[in-house]
């Protein structure tokens, strides 16, 4: 039997509505289902307006106006970037390392080695500034020079990796080798890292 007063049709719609606020089953299998609807709509709009071609609003972003009077015509529109290229510093011959590199090597470890008894970390510090990046005098910072085994330098810098802008350089140490990175920066040639060879 058709509802054909107001008051019925209000009842109705009432009991559709507060349906869902009867129990919590029924409030998550409603929010589930609208949740479901909204995606399924959102995902067929986004399939219709991108096959959609022609120049009016439903062109796609691909599509392009020619302004030879053609019409629209379609250009690729590319989905990856082309791949990046190793970067890899050119390796020079080790007869073009630049003296002034290999000279900062060698005042440097100078400098690391120089801890009397009685120096601070900041008096160490110090003495390497000139000749370290900034970022590398950050991690000096952590070092304590009482643990530093070599007292003086035994041998000259040589070099053992050129590049065009950083020379890796071995100096040899009454108690080891090490192995120091020099870099060309704004102000001029700076150890960036050194490890013990």
């Amino acid at each position: 039997m058709p509802i054909r007063s107001p008051r019925g049709r209000a009842a109705a719609y009432r009991a559709i509505w507060q349906w869902p606020l009867r129990s919590p089953v029924r409030l998550a299998v409603t929010v589930v289902v609208l949740g479901a609807l909204v995606f399924g709509l959102v995902h067929l709009a986004g399939q219709v307006g991108g096959t959609t071609g022609g120049g009016g609003p439903g062109a796609t972003q691909g599509d392009r106006w020619d302004a030879g009077g053609s019409g629209v015509s379609a250009t690729p529109t590319p989905t990856m970037l082309p791949p990046v290229p190793e970067l890899t510093p050119e390796a020079q011959p080790l007869d073009q390392a630049p003296p002034q590199a290999l000279e900062v090597a060698r005042v440097w470890t100078s400098a690391w080695v120089n801890h009397p008894e009685g120096t601070t970390s900041q008096q160490w510090l110090a003495g390497l500034r000139p000749y370290t990046t900034d970022e590398f005098l950050g991690v000096l910072a952590g070092v304590d020079p009482v643990n530093i085994p070599a007292n003086r330098v035994t041998g000259p810098a040589t070099p053992t990796r050129v590049a065009e802008k950083s020379v890796e350089v071995d100096v040899p140490t009454d108690a080891l080798r090490l192995t120091i990175l020099v870099v060309d920066t704004d102000a001029g040639w700076k150890v960036s890292r050194y490890d013990r060879a």
